[in-house]
């Protein structure tokens, strides 16, 4: 009899040959797989001990040493987590979803823990934030990095931000948006391919953010707070008329910017349908317009204040759910692009919380016990690794079925009996669960 457990590690060991190479030292590559192995196999916590008591009881020293402790430098696995993820899913029709997961702990000592709002909770609570990159086809995701978000309880103590080991390079203060742009030039730095970045409205009310992709040359489609302001498209920069005093230096809207529920307000809405859900086909009502963005320079505009000028042109969409919510977006896509092609995008970004819960449930991502910076890092890295694997095993196995259902037609359009078709179900049950839609995303948006 076949030992299936073996056979999907031997599969593992394989495909983690890569990583491996960049490890260097024996002792790393013999705890790289086993680790990933622990996070992917049966039971029910993730971190260390339990690991090892389940693998490999006599190497519990040195699991912990190689995750928390070990002297070696964690960027070349994330630049070929990279290189694997771009194989697997990159090209010009994916998106890179930009967005942040938080995992709750207690105390006070766990870097960069701190009382702070968890939008999985929906509430604030004493738990480490991750900003996330996810980069997705189809509805394929694989996450390509997590980095953690230091607040500012921390980046204001020095002595705190030491004890954790958090690199002097980040112990300055940086906001989300910040960290997020950082982490992209560094997968564009790479190479990795994607047609457009989708963040939340966390990261979409941020000019700075929106700024620094369009500097980028990044096609982006935004969440946005219902009050964020903006211009007709139409807007034009005048010479104020001086009632008294010298001549105006600066030129001034015609228009006041609006808030973008109000510039929506007489739109024309309609039903889109972008696609397939677990029950139904998932659709809303959309209405977009184009619009200038009011992120321009600030500027007092006659007794209103200080006003921020038009800045550049792009569309602003709104969202009505049945649920009776409303959401509100923007985009700089081209200004030909059709309502469904801009409600299809917007609505593309689900994709990562399924990876974040997915990671969570299955993976151990908020099971690492450890208090510091770097076991932290090789955890959440560690995490990746393994939902990568997981994702090459689908694309795989879909692969296979496509090839045997090929292979099936043309044996039955020949005038031959169907051929039996082999079972692709996954080698071991425990790495299943990973590649199936939850319940979350499923109850969240349908």
């Amino acid at each position: 009899m076949v030992d299936t457990r073996s056979k999907w590690e031997d599969e593992l060991g394989r495909w983690l040959k890569p990583f491996l190479d960049r490890l260097g030292h024996k002792a790393r590559r013999r705890m790289c797989p086993l680790y990933v192995s622990g996070l992917i196999g049966p039971g029910d916590r993730k971190s260390v001990q339990p690991m090892a008591a389940r693998l490999a009881p006599g190497d519990y020293d040195q699991l912990h040493h190689f995750i928390a402790d070990g002297v070696w430098d964690a960027a070349p696995l994330e630049s070929e987590l990279l290189v694997q993820g771009d194989r697997l899913v990159g090209g010009k029709d994916a998106v890179l979803v930009i967005d942040d997961t938080a995992m709750p702990k207690k105390g006070d000592r766990s870097v960069g823990v701190a009382p702070q709002y968890a939008s999985s909770l929906g509430k604030t609570a004493n738990c480490q934030t991750l900003v996330s990159l996810t980069l997705a086809r189809g509805e394929v995701p694989v996450m390509v990095a997590l980095r953690l978000f230091v607040p500012e309880s921390w980046t204001s103590n020095p002595g705190r931000l030491k004890r954790a080991g958090v690199p002097v390079e980040y112990r300055a203060a940086r906001t989300k948006p910040e960290i997020a742009l950082a982490e992209i030039d560094r997968v564009m730095a790479a190479g990795m391919r994607f047609g457009c970045v989708l963040a939340d409205a966390g990261y979409g009310l941020s000019a700075p953010f929106r700024q620094g992709l369009t500097t980028r040359g990044v096609a982006w489609a935004v969440g946005i707070p219902r009050h964020l302001k903006v211009y007709p498209v139409g807007v034009k920069l005048i010479w104020p008329v001086a009632g008294r005093g010298r001549p105006r230096k600066r030129h001034i809207p015609d228009i006041l910017s609006r808030p973008a529920e109000d510039m929506l307000a007489d739109a024309k809405w309609q039903n889109v349908s972008w696609r397939n859900g677990t029950k139904r086909r998932l659709e809303a009502r959309f209405a977009a317009v184009r619009v200038r963005t009011a992120d321009g320079p600030p500027q007092r505009i006659k007794d209103m204040g200080q006003q921020h000028l038009p800045g550049d042109e792009a569309w602003l969409i709104g969202e009505h759910r049945t649920s009776g919510e409303k959401k509100y977006y923007l985009a700089n896509l081209p200004a030909k692009t059709n309502l469904r092609t801009l409600a299809a995008t917007i609505k593309a970004r689900w994709i990562c919380e399924q990876a974040h819960q997915q990671l969570k449930e299955e993976l151990g991502l908020d099971h690492f016990e450890g208090r510091s910076w770097q076991g932290l890092h090789r955890h959440a890295l560690m995490t990746m690794i393994a939902y990568a694997f997981l994702q090459y095993r689908r694309l795989a196995q879909a692969g296979r079925k496509k090839k045997n259902q090929r292979s099936t037609t043309s044996a039955e359009h020949a005038g031959r009996a169907p051929s039996h078709r082999r079972s692709h179900r996954s080698t071991t049950t425990s790495a299943m669960p990973v590649l199936q839609k939850t319940n979350h995303e499923a109850k969240r948006h349908e």
